[in-house]
């Protein structure tokens, strides 16, 4: 089929492609605009409807344009992008703009390595990138002037397929750009936004896209050109691809190239906020701007700290980048003739020992150069303040300046619309506006159990519904045998209780620490009357040769006999898997070696929508837990000794499934309502949303580490 020529779109849907390509409708009510559109099209498109709108005849969009209630969806959708736009101008202010009351041009700069927004835009790996995704979103809904700064990644993440044994195999994909929610960034004189960046001894030319989010931009770089040499154009064609030498690039590229694109397009930040060390030489070029400017080391170096912020994800020591010197020095050779004398006070700022050596840290450099540093989680806060204390000899842990600002999600992308329709017509529709305030969500135990009950059931056949597809997908590939059929869990049973654990993998998350005791999780799993079973989904990064195994192991025991086909993996783990999955399963298993979970965030979104958290004491369910909004695992043995841990954990958490989670779920009235299991729902829903969602998390960010800087 011919793409229809967009240009003759009937002029009462002549806006379509704008609501297409701001990315916003992902969490309001543009998703209704192109599920009435064409619904078939929709779901095949993989809910991208910049795609959709190209596959699309002339025919079908005319008839859109005479259908009443279509139409009405399409304005309302058109009202809300436009209110939100103009917000300000005579509209209603913004929370940013009630705290803060800035108006000029001056931005929040959001750096970080991937952001994850929607599947239409592979350009994420797992949690820092959704983190990323959903700081952006909130920036938006609270008004804040925001820029994020990342990378296009041409090939992105790589697509997920499992082989007939369980080995992970990685395909790369090359998107294309005119079925992507992007456009080329351009500068005041209308012409492309095109930078060049000093790397090594020769200059790297980056082009600048721009993805439209709401009130929000976010601007992607791209060594992809022409002009630039071979080698130079693939720098930025993967995510987490290569060896230290390409990583180290792709992090000059991005600090340095972000910085001068900023300066390009005529932005000038307030605030300059790291997302990790990846982004750490935004320093690097911030201070060569400064001795460009007459300015001294010690006062260039006073203001850079005022204006930046840094946010660590990481406990695993392995987790910070770090460099060799002479590394180093190489990619930055055409870095040090503006810096004179200044050159060894930069590399003195990543200067860091973490026990294998002294070594050009990136996490290192950050933190000596931010004048807010923070953890994402209590925890973390106190494991970071350990970690780094050579950084600060002679403070006590106490006073050493790393703070903790907890992680959230954005709750209205990854709370299901059945559940959504629920809160409105039982706490009215302003529960969309207050979804931060804890006292609000008290009326959630009023919500009529059997109500509740039926929305949770609705979500699991949804849940249901799409693994059966994919497996019967899978079934139609090539050299796809029926025990991969299996294993994707074709012969689930949707009304069992389902426990889902879905996630990075890789050893200190334990994914098969559950299988510890084989035939005593097949015992609990094989019961007639109160069967359970598990569903798994994730990646394991490309280099994470144990990360793969884990997988593998989990794949094997969902092919074997004993446990009846009630474990699954589901292969391609993405955004819409996840919201499948937080939405569906019933109880959400997180089983991490404490204390190396930084905070964690895939059970927060389970927690939101009545899948309550089934999980060790790290990250944030150390200070989420209740003691009535989901289960703690405590094996109770600590040390170095890492399989007593594990046995004592795994044991745990086998006595929890028996003792209470499985009795709990198959306790029913006599019209089938579990009202034991109900009062956790509830009480998940309830704790979990105000505290743990990203408009808490962003309030927080705006209080202690942005507004200082606008302030002033």
């Amino acid at each position: 089929m011919t793409p229809p020529d967009l240009s003759l779109l009937p002029a009462r849907l002549s806006r379509l492609p704008e609501l297409a390509h701001d990315l916003s409708w992902t969490w309001n009510t543009g998703r209704e605009v192109f599920r009435r559109l064409d619904y078939l099209r929709w779901r095949q498109s993989g809910h991208n409807p910049v795609l959709m709108l190209r596959q699309m005849d002339l025919a079908g969009l005319e008839r859109a344009a005479n259908d009443p209630d279509f139409l009405a969806a399409y304005d309302r959708a058109l009202l809300t992008m436009d209110a939100w736009r103009a917000t300000g101008n005579g509209h209603a202010q913004t929370y940013w703009q009630s705290k803060i009351g800035t108006s000029n041009d001056q931005v929040v700069a959001y750096f970080s390595a991937e952001f994850a927004l929607h599947q239409s835009l592979p350009i994420y790996a797992g949690g820092l990138g959704v983190l990323a995704g959903d700081h952006c979103k909130e920036a938006s809904d609270l008004g804040i002037p925001f820029i994020g700064v990342g990378f296009m990644y041409p090939q992105g993440y790589f697509r997920q397929r499992v082989s007939p044994d369980g080995w992970q195999q990685e395909v790369y994909e090359q998107l294309d750009w005119a079925n992507a929610p992007i456009h080329r960034a351009q500068t005041f004189d209308r012409k492309p936004c095109v930078v060049a960046v000093p790397l090594g001894t020769r200059t790297v030319l980056v082009q600048v896209w721009e993805v439209r989010l709401g009130r929000v931009r976010l601007l992607l770089l791209d060594t992809d050109l022409e002009q630039n040499q071979p080698w130079d154009r693939e720098l930025s064609a993967r995510l987490y691809s290569g060896g230290q030498d390409l990583r180290l690039q792709q992090e000059v590229v991005l600090g340095l190239g972000g910085v001068l694109a900023l300066r390009a397009l005529g932005l000038a930040p307030a605030v300059w906020h790291l997302n990790e060390g990846h982004a750490a030489f935004v320093v690097l070029q911030r201070l060569r701007d400064q001795l460009a400017a007459g300015a001294s080391w010690e006062t260039a170096l006073v203001e850079v700290r005022r204006t930046t912020v840094f946010t660590t994800h990481t406990p695993v020591p392995a987790g910070h980048d770090a460099f060799p010197f002479g590394l180093v020095e190489q990619q930055l050779a055409s870095c040090w003739g503006s810096m004179g004398d200044e050159r060894e006070h930069f590399l003195a700022l990543g200067t860091y020992d973490n026990g294998s050596g002294p070594q050009f840290n990136m996490t290192a450099l950050a933190m000596r150069s931010a004048g807010a540093i923070n953890a994402v989680s209590q925890l973390h806060g106190e494991v970071t303040r350990d970690m780094f204390a050579p950084l600060w000899p002679g403070l006590a842990e106490g006073d050493r300046p790393v703070g903790a600002i907890t992680n959230g999600v954005h709750v209205p992308t990854w709370v299901a619309g059945d559940l959504s329709r629920l809160f409105d017509r039982h706490l009215g529709a302003q529960w969309r506006d207050r979804y931060d305030d804890p006292s609000f969500w008290a009326a959630v135990v009023d919500i009529p159990d059997e109500e509740l009950w039926a929305v949770r059931q609705s979500l699991r056949d949804a849940l249901f519904q799409f693994i059966r597809e994919r497996a019967r997908v899978r079934f139609t590939e090539a050299e796809v045998g029926a025990a991969r059929v299996v294993a994707g869990g074709a012969m689930l049973d949707p009304h069992a209780l389902t426990i889902g654990f879905a996630r990075r993998f890789t050893g200190y998350k334990r994914p098969d620490l559950v299988f510890r005791d084989p035939d005593r999780l097949a015992r609990l799993i094989n019961d007639s009357r109160r069967p359970v079973q598990l569903v798994f989904a994730g990646k394991a990064h490309p280099a994470d040769e144990t990360g793969k195994h884990h997988l593998q192991n989990i794949f094997r025991h969902a092919l074997d006999p004993k446990f009846g086909g009630r474990v699954a993996f589901v292969d391609d783990y993405d955004l819409h898997v996840a919201h499948l999955l937080v939405q569906g399963c019933d109880v959400w298993l997180n089983n991490p070696r404490k204390p190396l979970e930084a905070s964690g965030t895939s059970g927060m979104k389970a927690a939101m929508n009545g899948v309550p958290h089934l999980s060790i004491g790290d990250g944030w369910w150390a200070e989420g837990y209740t003691g009535d909004n989901g289960w703690l695992i405590d094996g109770g043995v600590t040390g170095t000794d890492l399989d007593a841990v594990d046995q004592a954990d795994a044991d745990a958490l086998y006595r929890l499934l028996e003792t209470d989670v499985v009795p709990r779920f198959y306790e029913r009235s006599t019209r089938g309502v579990p009202g034991r299991w109900l009062a956790i729902v509830k009480q998940s829903i309830t704790t979990v949303t105000p505290r743990f969602s990203t408009r808490r998390m962003v309030k927080d960010y705006i209080e202690r580490a942005y507004a200082p800087a606008f302030r002033r």
